[in-house]
């Protein structure tokens, strides 16, 4: 029996990530710990050993961040314990000192423009005037000085120029279409319209250098998300890219004109297509290389150098400077090298039909050597608006490891694959979306993958949520599952998120049901586990972040309180300084080390032994053990 790869090895602080190279081309930055904690660290491009910390965070690690155009100050943002109310901070990496230029409690404040021509600024929208909506901000680099340009009366975003002028709004409407308003003076008109078909994919992109040209994602009039052209002066547009089975995904720019060179499409794999003949040689170049799946994280000013990080189902994530010139690749190395040369599972990306047709693309990995049916986990992700996607997925690595097959499902209302797909899910939260889960589980079965008797179902956010809604449905099915900051109850979801998602609220009611009819509040009690709790019995660990303003405590709080009201066993982990998810590397390792002992007493795979030293400083409370464990 080959010995299990350690948690920490996969779930610790990675030893380098992100890179991000200045604009000249002179230095380069990156993430690392410093005294266990993510810090940027900058060193001279061409010499690497030369590498200092710039930043000097205790608590959650930095997690984003990034180089402005004046090569003098690289801004990051950072919350307090997961509330999400961001501050953006800026750092002269010579002086080291940091400075928050968003000194504003209670406020989350994102930046929305860098600019090449007002080098020293930045564009930062701010909810501070009323927490439903951001308000657009020009603040000074070496200042902090502060100057509002635009309220937002309800819109649900801008499209600005390098000169950050505002020329487009987004309004949403009730019915879950949006507008596209052109600024004509202080006057806003219509100039585009998206019926709610449409909203979740489509939606303007950017303008070119020149301010005359807006690119869009439009399905109008088809299935997927082209990339599009639009005159602004006429109207008149243009197709410049378009996919049969997928949206247009990732675009790399022209760096001066900001027309669109390249763009992938991601089906069951992601793959770039060129646009533009000088980009077309980088891009067979960088395909022709055996370092995985690739995508664009940085470039120069002049584009010459770019940072490329590239991954495959068994490399973990590894970052190469490319010279453009010279066509050559300089390895930056891995974010966890312990993983090197360590004997890691395949992923097979697969298309499963649901029981109405529609293709659910899907992602399997199996234990090395398993060739008889075992122990699955069935691993849900969020959104459910997002995606899974092919490549390194340390969850799928870390529980293959145990012993278990693990399959990612792209079920109905999963973004990327047209609009049809993701308007499937209205109205379908516990139910069709819920059968796609159960199509992919009888698949594994079918296929001799999973035995049926020791199937586990586990996710996050609304995964945590396809957890307690499944759970609750299908009783038998499920030996076990866990249920990471999942909703409960979709009336008291509605009403609590954050202020600041009043814009994106009418998507929501779309697709969970509308609680201001009878008929939308039937469907939203029926379709909400908190009522359902009876139902559950199988054992199930439920684990949430006490900042969370997205799933607030309240609903994992629900949902262990009516399970325990009905005599029905639950484990409940608090992690008071955690917000939608764990950040905190001993958080992250505590949790860890429970569910895996959880799975392996339920489904009988491989658990490592707890270790007191990887789980120093984690806040983890027990909530309720039941039953304890031995």
């Amino acid at each position: 029996m080959k010995d299990l790869i350690p948690r920490r090895h996969l779930f610790g602080n990675p030893v380098r990530a992100s890179y991000q190279i200045s604009p000249d081309g002179s230095r380069l930055a990156w993430l690392a710990p410093l005294d266990d904690v993510l810090n940027v660290w900058v060193a001279p491009t061409d010499d690497l050993a030369a590498a200092k910390p710039v930043t000097q965070d205790k608590g959650r690690g930095i997690i984003a961040y990034f180089w402005t155009y004046d090569g003098r100050h690289l801004v990051y943002v950072q919350d307090r314990e997961g509330d999400e109310n961001y501050h953006v901070y800026a750092v002269d990496p010579d002086l080291g000192e940091s400075r928050d230029l968003t000194p504003i409690d209670g406020v989350a404040a994102h930046v929305v423009g860098v600019s090449r021509i007002r080098r020293g600024e930045i564009l930062v929208a701010l909810n501070d005037r009323d927490p439903r909506f951001h308000d657009l901000h020009i603040v000074d680099l070496a200042t902090g000085e502060r100057r509002l340009i635009q309220e937002n009366p309800g819109f649900l975003g801008f499209v600005t120029d390098e000169d950050y002028a505002v020329h487009f709004a987004v309004q949403p409407h009730p019915d879950g279409s949006s507008e596209v308003l052109k600024r004509d003076g202080d006057a806003w008109t219509s100039w585009l319209v998206f019926d709610a078909e449409d909203t979740r994919v489509s939606g303007p992109d950017h303008l070119d250098a020149s301010g005359r040209v807006l690119f869009c994602r439009d399905s109008r009039g088809r299935d997927t998300a082209a990339l599009t052209r639009i005159d602004v002066a006429s109207g008149e547009a243009a197709v410049l890219a378009a996919h049969d089975e997928a949206d247009v995904g990732a675009v790399i720019h022209d760096v001066e004109t900001f027309e669109p060179l390249a763009y992938a499409v991601n089906h069951e794999r992601s793959r770039w297509h060129a646009l533009d003949e000088r980009i077309a040689g980088d891009l067979a170049f960088l395909d022709g290389q055996p370092i995985g799946d690739w995508r664009l994280a940085g470039r120069t000013e002049d584009d010459r150098l770019w940072v490329v990080a590239a991954d495959s189902d068994t490399r973990p994530g590894r970052t190469w400077l490319y010279d453009r010139e010279a066509r050559r690749l300089t390895d930056l190395g891995t974010g966890r090298p312990e993983l090197d040369g360590l004997p890691l599972a395949p992923m097979r990306a697969l298309t499963i039909r649901a029981r109405d047709g529609l293709g659910l693309v899907s992602y399997l990995t199996r234990p090395l050597g398993a060739s008889s049916p075992g122990p699955l986990v069935l691993l849900v992700h969020g959104g459910p608006w997002g995606r899974d996607a092919f490549g390194f997925n340390v969850y799928h690595q870390w529980l293959a490891d145990r012993g278990y097959a693990v399959l990612s499902v792209n079920f109905r209302a999963s973004t990327g694959f047209g609009k049809s797909f993701v308007n499937a899910g209205d109205r379908e939260w516990g139910r069709r979306m819920d059968d796609d889960l159960l199509d992919a589980v009888d698949w594994a079965i079918a296929e001799g993958v999973a035995d049926p008797k020791r199937i586990a179902i586990m996710g996050g956010s609304y995964g945590g949520y396809a957890v307690l809604a499944a759970m609750t449905r299908n009783p038998d099915l499920y030996a076990c599952g866990v249920d990471i900051v999942g909703p409960a109850n979709l009336d008291t979801l509605l009403k609590t998120v954050p202020p600041y998602w009043e814009s994106f609220r009418a998507q929501l009611v779309r697709a969970i049901g509308d609680p201001d009819t009878e008929e939308g509040m039937a469907l939203i009690r029926d379709r909400s586990p908190v009522h359902h709790a009876d139902r559950i019995r199988a054992p199930l660990l439920i684990a949430q972040g006490a900042n969370d303003p997205r799933v607030k405590q309240a609903e994992s709080d629900q949902m262990v309180e009516a399970m325990t009201a009905k005599g029905v066993p639950v484990t409940y982990l608090l992690f008071p300084d955690e917000g939608h998810g764990f950040v905190r590397p001993p958080n992250r390792l505590a949790f860890n080390e429970r569910t895996e002992a959880f799975l392996a007493r339920h489904l009988g795979g491989r658990a490592e032994p707890g270790r007191a030293d990887e789980t120093v400083g984690t806040t983890m409370q027990i909530i309720r053990d039941d039953p304890p464990r031995a």
